[in-house]
Order: C-alpha cells, then sequence, then structure tokens
C-alpha cells in the first residue's frame, strides 16, 4: 500500500469506525470484544485491497455482514454469556429512559439468533430493502421476509416492555371525557 492510500485508509478509520462498531455491535448481539473483533478484521480485510475499492463503507460493511454470517454457520456455536437480571421490574407508569430502552433492546437482541438479529440489523438499523438483504445473506426475499417475522415476534416475546413504550396513550380513567358542542 502506497502513501497516498495510507493515508487514505487512516482517515476513513478515524472518521467511519465509530459508525461501523455500532453496527458489528448489534451485529453481535451487544457484545462489544466481539464487535471489535469483528470490526476489526473486517478491516484488515479491507487494508489489503484498499486502492481497488471503490465504496470504501458499503465495502467494509458487507465484509462486517459477511463474517457475522460465517461465525453462525460455525459447527459449534460460541458459548454464550448468561447475565444475570434486575430483581425489581418496571412498574406500569414508570417512564424509561433511552438508556433503558437500549439496555432492554440490546439484551433482547443478544437472546436472539445470529441470523434472526442479522436480518433485524440489516432491515431496521441499516434500513436496506429486503431484495439487498436477500442477495447480502445469499437467501430468497421470502426467507428475510419470514426470518424478520420470526424474529420480531420473537423479539415482542422476549422484551414485552417495548411494545408498551410504542403503545398509543390512554386517557386516565380518573376524567370523563369532554363533550364539544357546536
Amino acid at each position: 500500500m502506497d502513501a497516498e492510500a495510507q493515508d487514505s485508509f487512516r482517515e476513513f478509520v478515524e472518521h467511519r469506525s465509530s459508525a461501523l462498531l455500532k453496527t458489528a455491535v448489534l451485529l453481535s448481539g451487544g457484545d462489544r470484544h466481539t464487535a471489535e473483533d469483528l470490526l476489526q478484521n473486517a478491516l484488515i480485510k479491507a487494508a489489503g485491497r484498499w486502492h481497488r475499492i471503490d465504496e470504501p463503507e458499503a465495502y467494509v460493511r458487507q465484509i462486517l455482514y459477511r463474517q457475522q454470517i460465517s461465525r453462525w454457520r460455525l459447527k459449534w456455536p460460541r458459548r454464550e454469556v448468561s447475565v444475570a437480571e434486575p430483581p425489581e421490574g418496571r412498574t406500569a407508569g414508570d417512564d424509561s429512559s433511552a438508556a433503558e430502552v437500549r439496555l432492554v433492546m440490546r439484551g433482547a437482541l443478544a437472546r436472539l439468533t445470529a441470523r434472526q438479529r442479522t436480518v433485524l440489523v440489516l432491515r431496521y438499523f441499516e434500513d436496506l430493502p429486503e431484495a439487498d438483504v436477500a442477495r447480502i445473506l445469499g437467501c430468497s426475499v421470502g426467507t428475510v421476509r419470514s426470518t424478520t417475522h420470526r424474529s420480531l415476534a420473537r423479539l415482542r416475546t422476549l422484551a414485552p416492555e417495548l411494545a408498551a413504550l410504542n403503545a398509543p396513550s390512554r386517557p386516565s380513567r380518573d376524567y370523563a371525557p369532554v363533550e364539544v358542542r357546536p
């Protein structure tokens, strides 16, 4: 790699590595160490072909997705890390902060299979159409649709408190509805 390409690569890593790491964290189910390894391997692969890459970010993201696919296809899956849940639960009127929502979502994503998590990240975090997800994963659009459907259903089961956050607020029963007459 010549000096100009090295500078270009360093600049890319400096400016885009945090966004790429967020994607890698989501793909790895919230495991930051695995995400860092995933991103590091993707950047190493990209560095070897840097002078031939037209769209560096798209290329690195494609490597991330394919590495994640390879990881879930391993014959012997890696061990999962168990985390104790806090003993107290949320109350019905409790407003959760954005940090709590992120923690709940990260925990629920970590409990999905790698394939389910990857499909959800590609569809909703990366905002890719089903056809692009199918192309990246090497499967049919129907497979992407059914996996998305099953993944969302599983996510709702794992984190029902997220559904409560998106539900429209209902008026309190303490107040009678006001009738407006013209």
